[in-house]
């Protein structure tokens, strides 16, 4: 554990090499099951998933489950951990807790409650205690930010002597009140020429990322980037943006980082997209980092203004990544082929 740690403080991007073809990256990570367009795992019937069917879940992960006749509904999610959760609990707690508020605000349901189970502490191990410590004060300092209910958590204590050990692993589930399902704002780009727009922060970092693990073979390095302040000022924003009705679409960056969450908003309808990129970052960090704390944004061209407009005055970080394209995968000037190549079904 103490190698790890080590190894972990030791990490700087400048011994990440950098890729001198994005084509070839985004490629061989298409074959990484947790990045595939089509993840076989996310789906638990026995009907087989073809590319025609992708759009038949447009929620992205979120649940969506009807109340009453007065078209209220709930929305549920879960998510799972384990990641570093060994040596920052707390922190991996807020991020994980962040990541489902966010996602759930994406999609323009009011996040309520969060319950967490906390799995596989070793209560032969003395960090054990730490751990739990740890995450409790991450669980109860992200509830009260991001205003929600503890509506239950539990830990499961383990004795691992006779099977080695098992990492821990925090899990949480999170409801949130949706008034009118009809008014959701779901992760598919909706419409050609419509505009991208990236909020939040841009960062060189790739910690933790599929990339870096998957591509590079690297896997002990920091939690991404994470500032629980940046991830409510987002928060705030997008309820706003949702009351003001100015977008047509919206997708957490997650895994994968940027481009494959544009990815996965394209796949659905079919379309693509032509983006720039943020000449300041490294290419590598800029498409694939899975720093928190930033969404992509559709906008509709007549709302562009009052959309840049809100942007400037909320004095939130924002970059104008580009459009949706009818197919075609551009990214700075430079085809990457069409969206029926980038599914494991094509």
């Amino acid at each position: 554990m103490r190698d790890i740690m080590q190894r972990e403080t030791e990490f700087t991007l400048d011994s990440v090499p950098e890729p001198t073809d994005i084509e070839n990256v985004i490629f061989s990570l298409m074959v990484n099951p947790n990045l595939s367009s089509i993840n076989y795992f996310n789906d638990f019937s026995e009907i087989p998933i073809s590319p025609d069917s992708i759009g038949e879940g447009d929620n992205d992960e979120i649940g969506l489950f009807d109340i009453d006749s007065t078209g209220a509904s709930l929305a549920m999610s879960t998510h799972a951990f384990h990641h570093h959760l060994q040596n920052d609990p707390q922190k991996a707690t807020e991020i994980l807790i962040s990541r489902a508020t966010r996602k759930m605000l994406c999609l323009g349901a009011k996040p309520v409650a969060v319950s967490a189970f906390l799995y596989h502490i070793d209560f032969a191990d003395p960090k054990g205690q730490y751990i739990a410590s740890g995450a409790k004060k991450g669980l109860e300092n992200a509830a009260v930010t991001f205003d929600l209910k503890i509506s239950d958590r539990k830990i499961r204590f383990d004795h691992f002597s006779g099977h080695g050990p098992v990492p821990p692993t925090i899990i949480i589930s999170m409801v949130g009140a949706v008034e009118d399902k009809n008014t959701l704002t779901t992760h598919a780009f909706k419409e050609k020429g419509g505009n991208i727009f990236l909020i939040g922060r841009s960062l060189d970092d790739v910690s933790s990322s599929e990339y870096l693990e998957f591509y590079h073979g690297i896997s002990d390095s920091p939690l991404p980037v994470f500032y629980i302040e940046d991830e409510l000022n987002i928060q705030n924003a997008l309820r706003e943006l949702h009351k003001l009705k100015m977008l047509r679409s919206a997708s957490p960056v997650g895994k994968g980082g940027l481009f494959f969450t544009l990815l996965r908003a394209a796949v659905p309808n079919g379309l693509g997209f032509d983006i720039t990129t943020d000449a300041e970052r490294r290419l590598d960090a800029f498409l694939f980092g899975e720093a928190m704390g930033r969404v992509i944004l559709e906008v509709a061209p007549e709302h562009e203004d009052d959309f840049v407009d809100f942007m400037t005055e909320q004095k939130i970080p924002f970059f104008t990544l580009g459009h949706i394209t009818k197919g075609e995968i551009r990214i700075d000037d430079r085809s990457m082929g069409y969206i029926d190549k980038m599914t494991s079904g094509a």
